[in-house]
């Protein structure tokens, strides 16, 4: 019988080194980015980073993914402070992880397999339970012969059929696609009384917030909704969809808080979450949430919407919320020189005020800067998130605005 691999959130903190490559056309701040996020992730696990590796190549190398002279210096790291866990920033093919397995004779994980463990912790109710077993499942079965070692040796000898018998390999493989089979009738039933669930609420106007992991859409859903989402600092703190009804100005609304996105999300994971991406899908209105103090927050908002043009939800009316206004930090301006500060005509706009002027008239969307720790221009917010409900809300109720809002 097959078992799950084990969270590494175990009861004693694993250390890990992380291992990252740079391409030909990458900036090392990128990486560096990259890097401290899948640190992020790690801690997200319980997994203390000990050291990260970074290595410039224009492809991964086909067997062990770095080049040999940089796998043997991370292999002797590991070795000389005796580290448990190997955490690399790409997924790993299964002869990758294999060679790689030989050559540490630790834990290797890949970037997809961390991010499943965490959703796996995360997972509350029982379809986003049943969406990551299966997303799970799906990405072991190629590499089953890497994640367990008794998995060569042979069953047969006397009393069985076929001789030397057939490997426990197969077996498992066998095992492992009658759970998949098992969890997508079991995921199938679960979505038909979703689907049920959204078609009742078709006579209201649904508004989903998303955005990248992280960012605060589950402090706004409190805030707007006066619900008890659970609200952390770490990746992936909301897994479960979560919907509230919320009215503003008389105007009544259906408000969902949805799981972060992240860069490189596993295409199983996607996958396996379709119908609590339906929630962003069937969607009225979008609440964009960014954290506008994280210096790639421009990166993380293509990576949002590059995902949802993905899933088919690109053309759904958006309010762009930049959130964590009050965290921003302002870039220190040079004067020029032979130039007096005191001396100018007129002040300069800070930078935030720059900000705000780029990116409230990009693309002629709706843009709000807020900070929902401090429950700063909250108001504004509301006032452009009503905008957008209205137009749905009397198209659905063409009377009501004759007969009860004026």
């Amino acid at each position: 019988m097959i078992e799950p691999v084990k969270s590494l959130n175990g009861k004693e903190e694993e250390q890990a080194v992380l291992v990252a490559l740079i391409g030909k056309f990458q900036k090392e701040e990128t990486i560096r980015e990259h890097i401290d996020e899948l640190a992020f992730l790690a801690s997200t696990l319980g997994v203390q980073t000990m050291h990260t590796f970074t290595q410039r190549l224009e492809r991964p190398d086909k067997r062990t993914f770095v080049g040999k002279g940089k796998l043997e210096e991370v292999v002797a790291y590991v070795k000389a402070k005796d580290v448990k866990v190997v955490i690399f920033d790409d997924d790993l093919s299964p002869s990758q992880m294999r060679n790689l397995e030989d050559a540490f004779e630790v834990k290797i994980y890949d970037r997809s397999m961390l991010i499943l463990d965490i959703f796996l912790k995360r997972a509350q109710t029982a379809q986003a339970k049943t969406q990551v077993e299966l997303a799970r499942y799906q990405y072991l079965m190629p590499r089953l012969t890497n994640m367990w070692t008794h998995l060569e040796r042979q069953r047969g000898g006397t009393g069985t059929m076929g001789g030397a018998g057939e490997k426990e390999i197969e077996t498992d493989r066998r095992n492992l696609r009658n759970q998949i089979d098992v969890l997508k009738k079991k995921l199938e039933k679960i979505e038909k009384q979703g689907l049920t669930q959204r078609k009742s609420r078709g006579s209201i106007v649904r508004v989903a917030l998303v955005g990248y992991t992280n960012v605060g859409k589950s402090t706004l859903m409190n805030l707007l909704s006066k619900a008890t989402v659970k609200a952390e600092n770490k990746l992936f703190a909301t897994v479960d969809a979560t919907v509230r009804k919320v009215v503003i100005d008389q105007i009544p609304f259906l408000l969902s808080d949805t799981v972060g996105f992240i860069r490189k999300l596993p295409h199983h994971l996607i996958e396996s979450f379709k119908s609590t991406l339906d929630e962003i899908r069937e969607a009225d209105v979008l609440l964009h949430v960014v954290d506008v103090s994280h210096p790639a927050f421009e990166d993380q908002i293509n990576v949002v919407n590059s995902t949802l043009a993905d899933i088919g939800a690109a053309d759904i009316p958006i309010v762009m919320v930049y959130n964590k206004m009050d965290l921003y930090k302002e870039d220190t301006q040079e004067v020029p020189e032979g130039e007096d500060i005191f001396e100018a005509d007129e002040p300069a706009d800070s930078p935030l005020e720059l900000l705000k002027e780029s990116h409230m008239s990009k693309d002629a969307k709706a843009a709000v800067f807020v900070s929902a720790t401090k429950k700063e221009n909250i108001d504004e917010l509301k006032e452009a998130l009503l905008e957008k409900v209205k137009k749905r809300h009397f198209t659905i109720f063409p009377n009501y605005l004759k007969n009860e809002y004026y």
